[in-house]
């Protein structure tokens, strides 16, 4: 009988992992077993995707606070420094926020209005408009922005995110001064030592900073890209993907992904047989209808994977070919007929082809990842490790 189901995601149960745990050999034990528990096949091509979380875990990639401060004096100066475009986040940033005042004098936080990077808003378009204002040129003092607006707690976390990172400053032992803008040359009227905070725009912010005459930029990336007496690091992405592990400690992205995920597609290409394809994901990139909120607070989806992973979709948007190319077909005659087409493409760009028109040409990572994000959520399910079956399968398979 033809296989009547396409692309399966599961979420696989795993132990809690800690530190120094030979997490290749965890993951292919946990899928293998959840195979035989379940009683579903493991097949080529099938896609193991592990968080970032507990990968970081098992290298014991962890900082404290101390850490962020002494490398954010060593490369700000320990004197007024500029904090800009930071997200929303107690989990993300706040943690990283008071390392960083921890090694200043006096921050003069800027934040970005009516939202941050990601979506989450302070202030609504709607309370723009009303008050006259206009974000892509006003700069607002705190008392300006309070006889505006008042306090604007989160649509979700019910915080004053304005009081909130100004007490964490002051708690810090820092002076703390706020301001809101969106271009990022304003800080410079209050300190030419500047440390940027956004994600995913940070190399044109660093770029407007540096030609508008910043003396000292660094990123959330420039920060913890080596050790700090002993602490975890990322040469890679520094405090960007990283999360609060505790009060004083974060835990930071992973590190040598490639390294993890070949590693543990060869266990499981000894225990199985079977050619399965291996990721590292973190935040999905998708974006929330209601809070407006894009999820991607990572730095990318995906920071490993294996070369079978590599490339982006090729596809052809069945709904076209039934209602254009085979609009007079039905039943096994259309069928045959769009089977025919799909196999034709083989290999053959897609790109410009209007049977294309409406697929999606993402990432597999990037897809691939914001599935595995949505299949595992981020409580308690417990199941760190998700399987998709199915994934680069077409009507034909």
């Amino acid at each position: 009988m033809q296989r009547r189901t396409g692309t399966i995601s599961r979420g696989i149960r795993c132990p809690i992992i800690r530190e120094g745990d030979d997490l290749a050999k965890i993951v292919c034990d946990s899928v293998v077993e959840a195979a035989e528990c379940d009683g579903f096949e493991l097949r080529d091509k099938d896609v193991v995707a592990v968080t970032e979380s507990i990968l970081a875990r098992s290298q014991g990639n962890y900082a404290s606070v101390d850490a962020i401060a002494k490398d954010v004096k060593a490369k700000l100066g320990g004197d007024t420094v500029g904090v800009i475009f930071p997200i929303l986040s107690r989990n993300r940033f706040a943690i990283c926020l008071k390392g960083i005042a921890m090694g200043c004098k006096k921050i003069v936080l800027m934040l970005s209005y009516p939202s941050d990077e990601v979506g989450n808003h302070l202030l609504t378009y709607d309370q723009l408009d009303e008050a006259g204002v206009n974000p892509y040129s006003d700069v607002l003092s705190l008392a300006k922005y309070r006889e505006l607006f008042g306090e604007n707690k989160h649509e979700f976390t019910g915080v004053d995110y304005v009081d909130y990172y100004s007490q964490i400053i002051t708690e810090a032992g820092a002076e703390c001064e706020v301001v809101f803008a969106n271009q990022a040359k304003a800080i410079l009227d209050y300190t030419d030592c500047v440390l940027t905070c956004d994600i995913h725009t940070r190399a044109r912010t660093k770029r407007l900073l540096k030609a508008a005459g910043a003396k000292v930029v660094c990123g959330m990336d420039d920060i913890l890209t080596a050790s700090v007496d002993g602490s975890g690091f990322n040469a890679d992405f520094g405090l960007l993907g990283s999360n609060k592990s505790t009060e004083d400690m974060i835990k930071l992205f992973p590190k040598d992904c490639n390294e993890f995920v070949n590693k543990a597609q060869q266990y499981l290409i000894e225990k199985t047989g079977k050619h399965i394809e291996v990721m590292v994901y973190g935040d999905g990139a998708f974006k929330d209808p209601q809070g407006k909120i894009w999820e991607l607070a990572d730095p990318c989806v995906s920071p490993g994977y294996t070369a079978g992973l590599e490339g982006t979709p090729n596809e052809l948007k069945l709904k076209y070919l039934a209602d254009n190319d085979f609009k007079d077909l039905s039943g096994d005659e259309l069928k045959k007929a769009i089977s025919e087409r799909i196999k034709e493409k083989g290999e053959e760009s897609l790109v410009g082809n209007m049977a294309s028109q409406g697929t999606t040409p993402r990432k597999f990572t990037d897809l691939i990842g914001s599935l595995c994000d949505l299949t595992s959520g981020s409580g308690d399910k417990g199941t760190p490790v998700v399987l998709v079956q199915g994934y680069f399968d077409n009507y034909t398979n």
